[in-house]
């Protein structure tokens, strides 16, 4: 039985854009983008049959996002930030991608309780596990490296795209979330590709939980956040439709299901999976960040 609730939804309905997947800006997880070719297309290449399944999801939002976005070509190459045991670093490199796989150090993903739940890349192997992508092309292209989210190194640039998956809401609080998206910007090229996934809070009211192991953003924080790049000339385009369909009114309980799985109920709050597009201005201005 499907359960509500009960949420915000910010727009949907009868004007919710029928080929939302297919043509993604920064936008919400919802049921009807799971039925969109491009969506199966994705879905497939790491092995996989479509299903309403936000994490499953989130890996074809940013797939879509980067081959849409022009980011995703032979040649180019692409950064991802805490990328654990996910298949978009052999899928990159198997489109012919240089790729710079960064995870946390062995020590503190222990710590975190990353290892255990099989969300750490324990070693170079690890990444394409799945043999995604031939493994002479995955050791030619493909590299693996300790990073921490919260202090990017300086070295890292010059990418065309960068990307994480339900990550940024791991590094301790709202502003240190927020301030990774904008940071993450420093290592592309003019004009390069940002896609970040995360937690979208989205019960009534605006009670979140702003610090701690796990945070949940809010909308106001990535209304926030689209206003600081914009400022400094970055493209960001915003839509919180979360879906008309009748599973996106399904809130998946613990123990959390295999399918059904768009939103669910997380620490008292109601949560769903958020994507997030930017485009890096090619010639940036300089202004001083302020989210709230």
């Amino acid at each position: 039985m499907l359960k509500n609730m009960g949420f915000l939804s910010e727009g949907g309905g009868a004007t919710e854009r029928k080929i939302k997947f297919t043509y993604p800006r920064s936008q919400a997880c919802t049921a009807s983008q799971a039925s969109e070719p491009a969506y199966g297309y994705w879905s497939m290449r790491f092995g996989e049959p479509p299903r309403l399944h936000r994490k499953q999801w989130e890996f074809c939002f940013i797939l879509q996002a980067a081959a849409t976005g022009g980011a995703m070509a032979p040649g180019l190459r692409a950064l991802g930030f805490g990328v654990g045991q996910e298949p978009l670093p052999a899928l990159f490199a198997a489109a012919g991608m240089e790729v710079v796989a960064t995870d946390l150090d062995a020590e503190r993903a222990e710590e975190s309780g990353w290892s255990a739940t099989g969300q750490h890349a324990r070693n170079f192997d690890t990444l394409n596990a799945g043999g995604l992508c031939p493994q002479e092309r995955f050791a030619a292209l493909a590299s693996h490296r300790v990073v921490d989210m919260n202090a990017i190194p300086n070295d890292l640039r010059d990418f065309d795209l960068c990307w994480s998956s339900c990550a940024l809401e791991h590094l301790g609080s709202i502003d240190k979330g927020l301030t990774f998206v904008e940071k993450s910007l420093e290592t592309l090229r003019p004009g390069g590709l940002a896609v970040h996934t995360t937690e979208l809070n989205i019960s009534p009211g605006r009670e979140t939980l702003s610090t701690g192991p796990t945070v949940l953003f809010r909308k106001n924080h990535f209304e926030a956040l689209a206003k600081a790049l914009r400022r400094r000339g970055h493209h960001i385009e915003l839509d919180f439709d979360l879906g008309a369909q009748p599973e996106d009114q399904h809130i998946d309980m613990p123990p959390y299901s295999h399918d059904g799985h768009l939103k669910l109920a997380l620490m008292g709050f109601t949560t769903t999976s958020f994507g997030l597009i930017i485009r890096r201005s090619a010639q940036e201005k300089a202004t001083k960040s302020k989210w709230f």
